[in-house]
């Protein structure tokens, strides 16, 4: 005689606690409640379906291996990293920088030459980096990166930093990232120097880079290119935020034609050339931006937080984690 719902579910209850709680097999929890293996394996899986089971991976590296899945697919991209979102805005950046560390250190085959970008959450990548995290690992700027205030900027470092943790060297674009003058930009990247960095950039392996918000938090604010008016001037013509120093629009565009031609560095079109191009990123106010970047083949991986990622996928970004990844009650050992 089949079981009614409500004493399926009591038993659902007593073979999730005997399987999670006492560590049973389901050959043992079925001879204690005197059903099949199988059926032991139905229970299970309904205890999880119902929301009777909840299993979390609380580690702040954990992943969010479902997120991942499901970017990749929706966005062509050749992986992804998603990491549990902390409360704190600052606890994140760590955590995305963290994530791309490891990324970098797990990459295969090695990059021997790392194009690199700048900024605060890749710093956080180069001081999460382990000593010797790769043998040979050459490292060359992206973008101009010469702090014009006086507080000072963090580009030169942070490439220095991942090159000798590698054991290799940082070739650096000592530049400004935007120039007040086209023509003393034109005059800069004519120099035989400035123009052999962006022609060894061209041909790396691998890009790793940032991006920022269109706002008053910008890199560019705090290194003094920008002012808090040429801010809202950009936002106006439909910025989003930056990539490389570049505004962009939320359809992957050039927001200011004349701001970008007196940028310095690789452009959008080499970046989406690249062989393989890396976004660390993560946090609300650079939701826009990111979308921006995925959307319109700006990188081919992605690391960020499960927030950032429910964003892309168009998903409640207060949703249950638990939904998203592998189902935890996949058979162990001794299930066939």
């Amino acid at each position: 005689m089949p079981l009614d719902t409500s004493d399926s579910e009591l038993l659902a209850v007593r073979a999730a606690e005997l399987y999670y709680e006492e560590n049973k097999t389901q050959d043992e929890i079925g001879a204690i409640l005197r059903i099949t293996r199988w059926k032991v394996g139905r229970l299970l899986a309904q205890a999880r379906e119902r929301g009777i089971i909840r299993i979390e991976i609380v580690h702040p590296r954990a992943r969010r291996l479902g997120l991942e899945r499901d970017l990749a697919a929706r966005f062509g991209l050749t992986d992804a990293v998603v990491v549990p979102a902390p409360l704190d805005d600052v606890e994140l950046q760590s955590r995305v920088a963290e994530a791309a560390a490891d990324y970098l250190v797990s990459m295969r085959p090695v990059p021997r030459l790392l194009g690199l970008s700048w900024g605060r959450t890749l710093h956080q990548v180069a001081e999460s980096l382990p000593v010797g995290w790769s043998t040979g690992v050459n490292v060359v700027q992206l973008n101009g990166g010469v702090s014009l205030s006086k507080r000072p900027g963090t580009a030169a470092a942070t490439a220095t930093m991942i090159a000798q943790k590698a054991g290799g060297e940082a070739t650096l674009l000592p530049t400004p990232a935007i120039l007040e003058r086209l023509e003393t930009k034109r005059a800069i990247e004519g120099d035989r120097t400035v123009g052999g960095v962006i022609q060894l950039a061209r041909t790396a392996h691998a890009y790793l880079f940032s991006a920022g918000p269109a706002d008053t938090s910008s890199v560019h604010v705090d290194s003094g290119y920008l002012t808090a008016d040429d801010i809202a001037r950009l936002v106006e013509r439909g910025a989003v935020g930056d990539v490389l120093g570049r505004y962009i629009t939320a359809d992957g565009e050039i927001a200011d034609p004349e701001l970008d031609a007196r940028t310095l560095g690789l452009g959008l079109d080499e970046l989406r050339a690249a062989k393989r191009s890396i976004l660390a990123v993560g946090g609300e106010s650079k939701h826009a931006v990111a979308r921006a970047i995925v959307t319109h083949g700006l990188c081919s991986v992605l690391v960020t937080d499960e927030h950032t990622a429910r964003f892309l996928l168009g998903r409640d970004i207060d949703a249950d984690p638990l939904t998203d990844d592998t189902d935890p009650t996949a058979p162990r050992e001794d299930t066939p």
